[in-house]
């Protein structure tokens, strides 16, 4: 894989950022363009570099970024909002456009986790976006929260996040904690958070508090209606981080050429190069994307 390092702004922060071209590939040969987006907390060098290099391999480009706030990017340190990420990924699709080694006419976007809400959202904006993919997401906060909290626990979620959003308001300063104390995990994901994630520098810094509004504000939903290019959504059926009746019921909701794949595996268990299961992922993209994407 050829990796060419770059930036581009958003909202006029610089954000880092990579294309990443298939071996052998000739100047000036203009390819389709996959845009891998990584999830809550997610880095461009983990999860959207791992699909760059499974497309790759395959014959497409892929194109990678980090969001603003994260690492050495632009805008304020650890503040992270959906709806800001959602035009992070939209300026990523207008910034690839001007490529030399892109078709700009063949343009598709992949969401993990999180992301998978966030690349729905930017579809249905973006009109140069020709497919979309999400993946072991959630789409609707709300009901993905009352899906993973007991119900107390829940209702305390919600009444923490009013006094938060209050107090800033008030006071005018951000206030940081651990990234997952809106977040919660499943022991599965935990321990591939803390085993692969944590090791890669930058991942795991404080987030800003009032990331908790912008995660209960947030419904993808809300736009399914609006989507009229292919949808594809992949979710592990033992996934416990985001549970699989969410993607379900987002599928549900789409009235556009559509696939749903069911993955053998958890949340993140399978996302590795030389993972069977992540193989098998890939592959269904492939032939999504290859469908979808047709000169």
């Amino acid at each position: 894989m050829i990796t060419k390092e770059m930036y581009f702004y958003s909202n006029g922060y610089k954000l880092k950022a990579a294309l990443y071209l298939p071996d052998g590939c000739e100047e000036g040969e203009k390819l389709p363009c996959i845009i891998p987006n990584s999830g809550y907390m997610g880095l461009n060098e983990i999860y959207p570099a791992l699909y760059a290099r499974a497309l790759t391999a395959r014959g497409c480009a892929a194109f990678g970024f980090d969001y603003r706030g994260f690492l050495d990017n632009g805008g304020p340190a650890g503040v992270c909002k959906l709806e800001e990420q959602v035009e992070d990924i939209r300026n990523a699709v207008v910034f690839v456009k001007t490529l030399a080694q892109v078709d700009a006419d063949r343009i598709g976007l992949i969401g993990w986790g999180m992301a998978a809400g966030l690349v729905m959202e930017a579809s249905a904006r973006e009109p140069s976006v020709r497919a979309v993919a999400g993946l072991n997401g959630f789409y609707n906060s709300r009901k993905w929260l009352q899906s993973v909290y007991r119900y107390a626990d829940y209702v305390a979620l919600e009444n923490t996040i009013a006094e938060e959003r209050t107090r800033f308001v008030t006071e005018g300063t951000r206030r940081f904690d651990n990234p997952f104390v809106y977040y919660p995990l499943d022991p599965a994901t935990d321990n591939v958070v803390k085993d692969h994630l944590y090791v890669v520098k930058g991942y795991g810094q404080d987030i800003s508090l009032d990331f908790g509004q912008s995660l209960l504000d947030f419904n993808a939903e809300d736009c399914a209606d609006k989507l009229d290019i292919p949808v594809f959504i992949g979710h592990g059926r033992d996934n416990l981080l985001h549970p699989v009746g969410g993607s379900v019921d987002f599928y549900n909701l789409l009235n556009c050429e559509k696939r749903l794949y069911m993955i053998d595996g958890k949340h993140n268990d399978f996302m590795f190069d030389d993972h069977p299961v992540f193989h098998g992922l890939v592959e269904q993209l492939d032939a999504f994307f290859s469908d979808a994407l047709k000169a």
